[in-house]
């Protein structure tokens, strides 16, 4: 029997995104954002300088790793046939830099398993954990939602997950 296929996204997911914007705006600006303020926010309309930020060198490159991903992704890699699949066409440099950073933080993933792209409409599986809505709404199998502050308070029917712990009492 063939392992199910299972569709991890990238930035919000594996990648702590949030922290970079929180960084950032501390930063450059000084505001000290909390999550607790951008809770229901878009990041766009959370991070005045979100297209800067984006566009910026090493912004993705840099991201911390969410807490457990690696060690949970590991023992899925083992059970599932996982893809990573992340949107980069909008910001060119995150093409390289989101592969850089899977190849530092989760060797263990052959670069058969990344799927770097446009839109992630075309890409189906089993299963696809993702943190926004226009990746999951329209997908036809299982998804979870990875809780970030753009989409607490909004479920639209999908089963919502906090964190990798979470993640791994549901598919292992």
């Amino acid at each position: 029997m063939a392992q199910k296929r299972l569709l991890v996204d990238m930035d919000g997911v594996l990648a702590d995104t949030y922290q970079q914007f929180f960084r950032l705006e501390s930063n450059i600006t000084g505001k000290k954002i909390q999550r607790e303020d951008v809770i229901g926010v878009s990041e766009a309309d959370a991070f005045p300088n979100y297209l800067s930020y984006v566009h910026k060198a090493g912004f993705f490159r840099d991201a911390p790793v969410i807490e457990n991903a690696i060690e949970v992704m590991k023992k899925l890699n083992n059970v599932y046939d996982i893809f990573i699949v992340s949107s980069a066409m909008e910001f060119p440099n995150s093409l390289r830099e989101k592969y850089d950073w899977l190849q530092e933080h989760f060797p263990f993933l052959h670069w058969k398993q990344i799927i770097l792209c446009g839109s992630k409409i075309p890409v189906q599986g089993d299963i696809l954990i993702d943190d926004h809505f226009k990746n999951l709404d329209y997908f036809k199998k299982t998804t979870l939602l990875y809780t970030q502050p753009h989409n607490m308070g909004r479920d639209k029917g999908h089963q919502r997950v906090n964190n990798w712990k979470e993640i791994e009492s549901i598919l292992l």
